[in-house]
């Protein structure tokens, strides 16, 4: 397996793994979608986002007044 720099021996900006399709990108000012490889990449990943498909796992804060949010009582 080559390094990815090795794609693009000439230029001084390097070449990156596109985080929508995995093919190469290249990362510098010229490309205006960097660090995707082309606008359909990035706005897929942007309609990922906007779909909440990444989210950071995390559990809801005890409350102090209401309680465990987890396990709410019907009865209160």
């Amino acid at each position: 397996m080559s390094h990815p720099q090795s794609l693009n021996p000439a230029s001084a900006a390097p070449i990156v793994v596109c985080p929508t399709c995995g093919g190469p990108s290249l990362f510098a000012p010229s490309n205006t979608w960097r660090p995707f490889c082309s606008q359909r990449c990035k706005h897929i990943d942007l309609g990922a986002w906007a779909a909440e498909e990444f989210r950071v796992p995390s559990t809801p804060p005890y409350d102090a007044v209401h309680g465990d949010p987890r396990h709410r009582d019907d009865d209160q």
